[in-house]
C-alpha cells in the first residue's frame, strides 16, 4: 500500500472518531486533524495544519500545563487532563485531554497526539442539575433537604420566631438568610449576631444599645442590633449560650416587642422577626436549669431541624461540585472537579465537622492542586489512605463501598422501590438487582409499591 493511500486510509479513520484528534510534529506543528477536531473548535483542517497548536487552540493549559509537553518531558502519558479551548468564534469550551508520544519504526520520537473530548453538554447537566436542587444557595437532594426546601416558603410568609437546630458546620445562617430572603421583610436589614462571640456586658449593650453618657466612654447614642433590624430580621446565632440574667431582657423583647438601651427610661418599641440558632440541645439545657422555659418555648415557635452531613451522604457530590464552582470563581481556577477515587473518599468520611469541613478540605485541595482534577494526595493527611503495598486495591474497595452507599440511599429514598431507583440511578432494573446481590445489600422487604386490595 502506498503511503498515499495508507494517510487517507488512516484520515478515514479518524474521522470516524467523536473525538478531536490532532498530531504535532517536534517543532510543535500540526501535521493531523480530524474532523470532530474541526467541529469542535471551528476551524478546518486546512487552516489548522502546518500551524503551532497554541495559535490553533487558546487553551487554558497551553502556557503552563500543556499536556503535549509533559508527555515529551516525562515520557508519560497524560490522561483525563482538563482544560478551556476558545473557538474559532470566541466561544469558551470545556474540554478533556489524553496525550501520547507518536515514535517512527525505529523507536525514535517524531512529535505526539492528543486526543479532547467537548465537555459542553457535560457541563450543561452539571449547571442544570445543580439548579434544580439548589434553594437559595442551600444545595442538597437528599429527602431530608427537599423536605426542607418544601417548608421553607411557607415559613417565610409567616412573621413567627423561628429556632434552626443542628450540628456546627451545617448552614444555620444559610436558612436564617433564606427565610429572610423569602419574606416580606427582605427589603430591609437581616442582622447577624453570634451571642457565643461576646461577653455578656457587650452583648447586652450590642442586642438592645445605650444612650450617651450610660457609662464612661458613652460619649453618644449606639442603636443595638434589634433597633438597627426594625422592619427586618435579626439572626441570633448560638442562642444557647447566653447568660440567666440576658435571657430575661431577651424574654421581655421577645413578649413586649420593645427594648430598653442602656441608660433609657423609655423603651423604644420595634417590628423585628426572630430568627435563632443553636448547635446544642435546648430542650435539655430546659430540663437541667440553664435556660429558660418560657424563653425556650417563645423562640421555638418554628422548630428547624438540620441533619448532619452523614445523614445525607447523597448530598456530598452536590456540595462538592458548589464548592468547586465557587473557588474556581474566587481563585480565577479552572479545575473541573474531584476524582473518583477522592469522591468515594468523601463519600465515606463522616465529616464531624459537617458542610463547613467538606468546604475547607476543597479550599485546602484548591491549593495544593495544579492540574485540572484534584487527586487523592491534595486531600489532607487524615483523609489519604495509608501508604499501601503498591496495589490499588483500597481505590477500588472504595469505589466499591461508594456505589453500595449510593445505591442503599437511593433504595431509602423510595422505600425500597426498584424500579423507580433504577430510574433515579441511571440503570436498568435487572442491573440494580444484580448489584444489589453482588454487594450484598439488604434491601428493604417491601418494593415500595401502593399495596394492592
Amino acid at each position: 500500500m502506498s503511503d498515499r493511500s495508507e494517510k487517507s486510509r488512516q484520515e478515514v479513520i479518524l474521522d470516524s472518531i467523536n473525538e478531536g484528534v490532532f498530531t504535532i510534529d517536534r517543532d510543535w506543528r500540526i501535521t493531523s486533524f480530524n474532523r470532530a477536531a474541526e467541529r469542535i473548535t471551528g476551524i478546518s483542517r486546512n487552516d489548522a495544519v502546518g500551524r503551532a497548536c497554541s495559535d490553533v487552540f487558546h487553551a487554558s493549559i497551553c502556557e503552563n500545563e500543556c499536556a503535549l509537553k509533559r508527555t515529551l518531558e516525562s515520557g508519560k502519558p497524560v490522561v483525563n487532563a482538563t482544560a478551556h479551548i476558545v473557538t474559532n468564534q470566541g466561544m469558551r469550551v470545556p474540554i478533556r485531554i489524553s496525550a501520547a508520544i507518536l515514535k517512527d519504526d525505529h523507536g525514535r520520537v517524531i512529535g505526539g497526539v492528543e486526543t479532547f473530548q467537548d465537555l459542553s453538554q457535560v457541563e450543561q447537566l452539571r449547571k442544570e442539575l445543580k439548579a434544580r436542587y439548589t434553594f437559595e444557595d442551600i444545595v442538597g437532594r437528599s429527602p431530608a433537604m427537599m423536605s426542607l426546601f418544601e417548608i421553607l416558603p411557607r415559613i417565610a410568609e409567616s412573621s413567627s420566631t423561628v429556632l434552626i437546630q443542628g450540628p456546627s458546620g451545617t448552614g444555620k445562617e444559610l436558612f436564617a438568610r433564606a427565610i429572610h430572603t423569602l419574606s416580606a421583610r427582605r427589603r430591609k436589614r437581616f442582622v447577624a449576631v453570634n451571642c457565643a462571640a461576646l461577653p455578656d456586658a457587650l452583648l447586652e449593650s450590642e442586642l438592645f444599645g445605650y444612650k450617651a453618657g450610660a457609662f464612661t466612654g458613652a460619649r453618644r447614642d449606639h442603636p443595638g442590633r434589634f433597633m438597627l433590624a426594625h422592619r427586618g430580621t435579626i439572626f441570633l446565632d448560638e442562642i444557647g449560650d447566653i447568660s440567666p440574667a440576658l435571657q430575661v431582657r431577651l424574654l421581655r423583647v421577645l413578649q413586649e416587642r420593645v427594648v430598653e438601651p442602656l441608660g433609657s427610661v423609655e423603651p423604644v418599641p420595634v417590628d423585628v422577626r426572630v430568627v435563632a440558632a443553636t448547635n446544642r440541645d435546648l430542650a435539655g439545657l430546659v430540663r437541667d436549669g440553664q435556660f429558660r422555659e418560657d424563653l425556650y418555648y417563645r423562640v421555638r415557635v418554628v422548630l428547624l431541624d438540620l441533619p448532619g452531613l452523614k445523614q445525607r451522604r447523597e448530598d456530598i457530590p452536590l456540595l462538592a461540585d458548589h464548592c468547586v464552582a465557587k473557588f474556581n470563581r474566587l481563585q480565577g481556577r479552572d479545575i473541573t472537579g474531584l476524582s473518583p477515587e477522592v469522591m468515594s473518599r468523601l463519600m465515606e468520611y463522616d465529616f464531624p465537622g459537617n458542610v463547613r469541613e467538606l468546604e475547607n478540605i476543597i479550599e485546602q485541595a484548591f491549593v495544593l492542586c495544579r492540574g485540572g482534577i484534584i487527586e487523592m494526595h491534595h486531600l489532607p493527611p487524615e483523609l489519604r489512605p495509608a501508604a499501601s503495598s503498591g496495589d490499588d486495591t483500597l481505590g477500588s474497595l472504595s469505589i466499591q463501598a461508594m456505589e453500595k452507599n449510593l445505591i442503599v440511599e437511593t433504595l431509602r429514598r423510595y422505600r425500597g422501590n426498584r424500579k423507580k431507583a433504577a430510574q433515579d440511578l441511571g440503570i436498568n432494573t435487572s442491573t440494580l438487582y444484580r448489584k444489589i446481590k453482588a454487594l450484598r445489600i439488604e434491601a428493604p422487604e417491601t418494593d415500595g409499591r401502593a399495596s394492592r386490595n
